[in-house]
């Protein structure tokens, strides 16, 4: 399948109260993307939104206690830019209209082919500015929330640490010299040596990994992804 490493930083949110279709585009496709989260119902699938702040969103439309279509109207009041697919029965067609207002990008009509849901995502992944930069050595870093993660467990870093590694995923494939990196992290002290700065690299990589910032000889530090 072409072009199938596009998905791999991308986070999929499907909300089907249908287990055994849940089930069959979790085997089938899943494997596919950065993390695959699944919901049963539609007030489950706001509190899984929050939590995982999914790249898209792939609902039913019929499902008891809250539709698939009132979910996505309170999604979209967190984020109006959401992409969101519908899955519908035949017998549904008629809200379909109703999936036109609320912003809905595509609908398929069970039962499909989940190929087809998978081809669909590839084509608009162009679209999807993802949140999280894949870093050596199995980090993370979290763009909107200035976190970086291990193997999905938290790294706490300091605030100046934080700044640090900002900069070098803001500048990702570029070599960053000594000079805009002191300026960056002591905006207000013209005097930081060498040496000061090179301690601070030295601790940052000791709480972190020796991989997952380059030293590039007389020239300064970078971060590439993987």
């Amino acid at each position: 399948m072409k072009n199938i490493e596009l998905l791999k930083n991308i986070k999929i949110l499907l909300v089907e109260d249908e287990l055994s279709l849940a089930t069959l585009l979790e085997n089938s496709i899943g494997e596919y993307f950065l993390e695959f989260y699944t919901a049963s119902n539609g007030y489950d699938g706001i509190i899984k939104y929050k939590q995982c702040q999914p790249d898209i969103v792939i609902t039913d439309i019929m499902m008891p206690d809250l539709t698939g279509l009132d979910m996505v109207r309170e999604l979209k009041k967190i984020d109006q830019n959401l992409l969101v697919i519908i899955l519908s029965a035949f017998s549904d067609k008629d809200k379909l209209l109703d999936a036109i207002d609320v912003g809905v990008m595509k609908y398929f009509i069970k039962p499909f082919d989940p190929d087809e849901l998978l081809n669909y995502i590839i084509s608009i992944s162009g679209k999807i500015k993802s949140d999280i930069i894949l870093l050596n050595d199995n980090f993370e870093f979290h763009i909107s929330s200035k976190k970086l993660y291990k193997d999905k467990n938290y790294i706490a870093l300091t605030k100046r640490e934080t700044l640090f590694i900002q900069l070098l995923v803001n500048n990702i494939n570029f070599i960053v010299n000594e000079n805009d990196i002191k300026q960056y992290l002591w905006p207000n002290d013209n005097d930081i040596s060498g040496e000061r700065l090179r301690t601070f690299i030295r601790r940052f990589r000791s709480k972190t990994s020796k991989y997952i910032v380059q030293n590039i000889k007389s020239m300064g530090y970078q971060v590439i992804p993987r």
